[in-house]
């Protein structure tokens, strides 16, 4: 699937623009000129500059292309399925992983991707364990960063 250079261009506009509007309710540094709203406006209006230069080449075009074109893949209802598939993924680590924990969740979204994915039980079990295991140990020993616990906060 391809969408047309216009319509990413509007796309990124708008996160963009939704990006600077919430900057506003940054709170600023006293006895200066700026604050942490700085950068990210910034970033927004670079965001916006480039979209329109995007959005302008595609209409000087010569040959105006389809607002969408489907790719050859979008026929097949295996991969279709495997692409919603990776999006229930991330939506059910998104809700999931407070109440469950990370370890949990990356684990069932690990052995859940490899089974579809037609990996062997036994190879995808011991992988999924590894993988889990030392992402955590990367993310939560080296990185500091602070992993949902969920139903393991007991034990760790």
């Amino acid at each position: 699937m391809r969408f047309n250079d216009t319509v990413v261009g509007v796309a990124f506009i708008a996160l963009a623009a939704a990006m600077i509007a919430m900057t506003f309710s940054f709170p600023a540094f006293p006895g200066q000129d700026y604050g942490p709203s700085l950068f990210p406006r910034i970033l927004g209006a670079g965001i916006i500059f480039c979209s329109l230069v995007l959005i302008l080449r595609d209409r000087r075009a010569a040959v105006a292309a389809p607002w969408l074109v489907m790719a050859d893949w979008v026929r097949e209802p295996r991969k279709v399925a495997s692409f919603a598939l990776m999006l229930a993924a991330m939506l059910f680590y998104l809700f999931a992983s407070e109440p469950l924990g990370f370890i949990p969740c990356a684990f069932l979204i690990q052995i859940v991707l490899f089974l579809w994915f037609g990996v062997r039980p036994v190879t995808a079990l011991v992988v999924a364990v590894g993988m889990t295991a030392l992402v955590h140990w990367f993310f939560s020993s080296m990185m500091l960063v602070a992993l949902p616990r969920g139903i393991l906060d007991s034990v760790l």
